[in-house]
């Protein structure tokens, strides 16, 4: 087991419930709790921790949104996502955790803008034409995030927020791109060896937490207003993005 102050055990349960809420209510949050992972852990080894804990939520976010998939969209967006895993895999086994942080950090901030000046001008993703273009791109900048920082929920908000999905069907898409992909993720994490005993100790702590956080976060989506929830992603993206460049 990591040997961690009370104040790290604090911050790190307070991600574990915050995973929890990503999954089920407010994807953008998630950010935060790779922030905290990450200050807490040294960046590499806190990919591979939160890595397991995702995958826990991912059960229950799966369960509790099934039906709510767009699998058109998850399905245009597999190739792109695949490349940016493996791009990301090299990117690892080259790169310090001070360029990880920073990388994905400014990825964040450009998706981020451009998403609020494409909803400023009023576009939506459409089925065509550049909606082929935003799925290379966001599925490749989200396969990318992902296995580097598991930093691909803003990511992939920003792209399903242009598509305007409703919350249910937001979470269920989002719910089951994250499962599939967290899982496969798994064997390059391993071998990176970013996936560790203590890791998994320290998982195993953290768990009944994520659990709880799910159930609420659950509780809290049939209460969430549209507009809220559209504004809770994007100011939680941006939180995390500045927290990743600073």
């Amino acid at each position: 087991m990591p040997d961690l102050t009370w104040f790290a055990w604090a911050l790190l349960g307070v991600a574990a419930l915050i995973v929890g809420l990503s999954k089920t209510a407010v994807p953008g949050a998630g950010t935060i709790a790779v922030a905290i992972f990450a200050a807490v852990l040294p960046a590499k080894a806190s990919t591979g921790t939160l890595l397991l804990l995702l995958i826990v939520a991912d059960l229950f976010a799966v369960t509790m949104y099934r039906r709510h998939a767009n699998w058109r969209v998850l399905l245009r967006l597999a190739p792109a996502v695949v490349v940016g895993v493996l791009l990301g895999v090299g990117f690892l086994a080259v790169a310090d955790d001070a360029w990880v942080k920073r990388t994905i950090g400014v990825i964040l901030l450009v998706v981020i803008t451009l998403t609020l000046l494409r909803r400023r001008a009023g576009k939506v993703v459409s089925e065509e034409g550049p909606h082929r273009v935003a799925a290379a791109t966001y599925g490749t900048l989200g396969g990318f995030t992902t296995m580097v920082a598991n930093a691909a929920g803003p990511v992939m908000s920003m792209y399903f927020l242009a598509a305007r999905f409703p919350v249910k069907e937001f979470l269920g898409t989002a719910a089951w791109f994250f499962a599939i992909v967290n899982l496969f993720k798994v064997p390059f994490s391993i071998g990176l060896g970013i996936i560790t005993v203590p890791g998994l100790l320290l998982d195993l702590v953290l768990v009944p937490v994520v659990v709880v956080g799910a159930l609420v976060g659950r509780w809290l989506a049939d209460r969430l207003d549209q507009r809220l929830f559209e504004r809770l992603v994007i100011a939680f993206t941006i939180v995390g993005a500045v927290y990743l460049l600073v």
